[in-house]
């Protein structure tokens, strides 16, 4: 397995809305609030042979609210 964080930015007003969709559908390991540029931080537990960008843009991307995604793949965990 391959851990993935994605940043969310969503449309003002949406952002728990759209956490609680992720959450409701499973579609991450843990869902977080943040401040700065972007508005929620998933993580995502992905087998070698799953395409990120195809997840991403399949189970992510089409929950309504979102506006823009960062999607930062990890290497190593220290």
């Amino acid at each position: 397995m391959r851990a993935y964080f994605v940043n969310i930015k969503c449309n003002l007003g949406m952002a728990y809305e759209v956490a609680n969709a992720i959450a409701e559908q499973e579609i991450a390991s843990e869902v977080y609030s943040t401040a700065g540029n972007f508005d929620l931080l998933i993580k995502l537990y992905l087998e070698e042979d799953v395409d990120v960008g195809q997840y991403v843009n399949t189970h992510v991307h089409s929950i309504p609210g979102i506006r823009d995604t960062e999607t930062l793949v990890t290497f190593k965990a220290f």
